[in-house]
């Protein structure tokens, strides 16, 4: 009987790659191992040929040899055993242990590097809203760990290096095998590093890392708002074991500004105008974040009347366009008024009064809604 195609065996290209060629076979070893599939020919069968298929085309000798000439090329005797104990030494607990190793990043005992990326910091930093909106650039001061300058990181005294671990054998993982299962914990001796450091520096202790305090000139991008996170890229801590350096994230809080709110990209602002311009109109100048603009107010206008400047707002660090200036009018009354004034403003009240509620709007439909809400009730 012919032999299948090894790639179809394990449902793969002939250009597969190395990784996606293991990661095919895994999936096939834990379907058919027979540790997963007792007194099951059948899967036994797979499974050997799912393995035999593997050895060959996972070395580059072989597969070259196999691409060539096919199975004449290959002698596949090498690779194969009898049985579950004949499988090169793949229990099921072993493929289980690297499948989620390479899953997760915990090696399975393979060997693998045990480096640690540093963690990523948190300043938080307060701007003005002139600052957030134009943007600005700032130097900030933080601590942070860094390598130790006298070992390089390596947390052996200058000379020395860390030997491998007599626990862990340097895999940096114990495992505990209890029947069909294989618990797989970290090494409690050298904590998945696999070495012991026998002769510590003596500047870091043996940590490879020491507390710095830094010194950063940070650029905010304009538009920025609070909550907003400026990333700056390997400026955290200190990776372990060779790991890469961590990130610093710049988080952004707005001061409140006497003048202006902010929501969005849209500003807002109160206008305290006088009784008389209200009633008149008028012309005023009024703030915007790049200069002065006039503001027009009609004659007649109602305190809470909303008037928008478009563009005047800000421009986002997100979007193009910039937003709006509203401007809330607020009718002030007058304070400290002389005798003479006030007998002036009666004057004028009493004239306004016996003309009825014609220039007093809103009193006008407030009194109609009180007539009516008296009859609905009967009081």
């Amino acid at each position: 009987m012919s032999k299948r195609d090894y790639y179809e065996i394990l449902g793969v290209a002939k250009n597969v790659t190395e990784a996606d060629l293991k990661k095919a076979f895994k999936r096939l070893a834990m379907k058919y191992h027979p540790d997963r599939n007792p007194d099951n020919k059948q899967a036994e069968e797979k499974f050997k040929e799912a393995k035999e298929a593997y050895d060959i085309l996972s070395d580059p000798q072989k597969r070259s040899a196999y691409d060539q000439f096919g199975h004449a090329g290959v002698d596949p005797s090498a690779g194969m055993g009898g049985g579950a104990a004949g499988f090169g030494g793949a229990s099921f607990a072993d493929i289980f242990g690297d499948v989620f190793g390479d899953i997760f990043g915990a090696g399975g005992g393979r060997g693998r590097s045990r480096a640690q990326r540093g963690a990523d910091l948190q300043y938080n930093l307060e701007l003005s809203l002139e600052e957030a909106v134009q943007g600005s650039k700032v130097d900030i001061r933080f601590p942070s760990h860094v390598p130790c300058d006298e070992c390089g990181g390596s947390g052996a005294r200058k000379g020395t290096s860390a030997t491998t671990c007599t626990t862990c054998g340097g895999m940096g993982q114990v495992r505990m095998q209890q029947g069909f299962f294989s618990l797989q914990q970290t090494c409690p001796r050298c904590h998945g590093a696999g070495k012991m450091i026998t002769d510590p520096c003596l500047k870091c202790h043996g940590q490879g890392k020491m507390q710095k305090a830094k010194t950063l000139s940070v650029k905010i991008p304009a538009g920025v708002d609070s909550g907003d996170r400026v990333r700056v890229s390997g400026e955290g801590e200190a990776g372990e074991q060779g790991g890469s350096t961590g990130d610093l994230y710049v988080l952004i809080n707005v001061r409140e500004h006497p003048i202006f709110k902010r929501d969005g990209n849209d500003l807002f602002c109160e206008v305290p105008v006088s009784m008389f311009t209200a009633s008149l109109g008028g012309e005023f100048e009024v703030p915007t974040l790049e200069g002065r603009v006039k503001l027009k107010i009609p004659a007649e206008t109602q305190s809470g009347k909303l008037f928008r400047l478009r563009g005047k707002g800000v421009r986002s660090a997100r979007s193009s366009g910039a937003g709006d200036l509203l401007c809330r009018v607020t009718v002030e009354t007058p304070i400290n008024l002389s005798k003479k004034q006030k007998e002036q403003l009666a004057a004028i009240e009493k004239e306004l009064h016996d003309e009825g509620v014609q220039h007093s709007p809103q009193t006008a439909s407030w009194l109609g809604n009180v007539k009516k809400f008296f009859e609905d009730m009967k009081f």
